[in-house]
């Protein structure tokens, strides 16, 4: 199962881009969902950082197996999970 996550409408709302990424964090596991993709789109790349960023936390990290930025589209970026 893939969860998808785009940005685009939310990329200068701070607080809202942190609830979403939380929010399908805690989807996946819930779900559990072997991949969600995040679209924080091409733009400037601050963006794409913020998700990084949010993603490098140590305890959003204990959730995950690992990221994937996708080689083809700068703009995508692939959250790996693996249940239990």
């Amino acid at each position: 199962m893939k969860l998808v996550l785009d940005l685009h409408d939310i990329f200068n709302k701070g607080g809202e881009i942190d609830r979403a990424l939380n929010g399908i964090v805690r989807e996946a596991i819930a779900k559990k969902a072997t991949l969600v993709e995040i679209i924080p789109g091409k733009g400037s790349g601050q963006l794409k950082k913020k998700v990084l960023r949010f993603l490098d936390q140590k305890e959003i990290k204990a959730l995950y197996h690992r990221v994937e930025k996708d080689s083809k589209n700068f703009g995508r970026i692939f959250v790996h999970f693996r249940h239990k």
